[in-house]
C-alpha cells in the first residue's frame, strides 16, 4: 500500500471518522476499500455515514462539515480526490 494511502487510512480511522460521528448526527459509518478497480492510479475508498433525517444532515452540513473537510484537505493536500453524494435507502434486504 502506498505510504500516503496508509497514512490516510489510519488518519480516517483514528481522527476524521470518529470526529464526524462525535457530532452525534450520524448513526454509523462504513469505511470500505474497492477491490475491483485497477489501482494503477491509486486506491479507491468509500465512506458512508447514515443519519436519521435530512434535517440532521443539513445540521451537519451547516455546522460541522466545512471545518472537518478543511482539516482533511489541509492534511492530505494534493494527495486525494473526493466527492460527496447523498443517497436514500429504499430497502434493506436480508436473507
Amino acid at each position: 500500500m502506498p505510504e500516503a494511502a496508509n497514512d490516510w487510512e489510519k488518519w480516517m480511522n483514528n481522527n476524521h471518522i470518529p470526529n464526524v460521528l462525535a457530532t452525534g448526527l450520524f448513526k454509523w459509518a462504513r469505511f470500505s476499500k474497492l477491490l475491483t478497480l485497477d489501482t494503477e492510479d491509486g486506491i479507491t475508498y468509500s465512506i458512508q455515514y447514515s443519519c436519521s433525517s435530512m434535517k440532521e444532515l443539513h445540521h451537519y452540513q451547516a455546522n460541522f462539515s466545512q471545518k472537518l473537510q478543511a482539516e482533511h484537505a489541509e492534511k492530505f493536500k494534493e494527495k486525494f480526490v473526493a466527492f460527496r453524494s447523498i443517497m436514500e435507502e429504499i430497502d434493506l434486504i436480508e436473507p
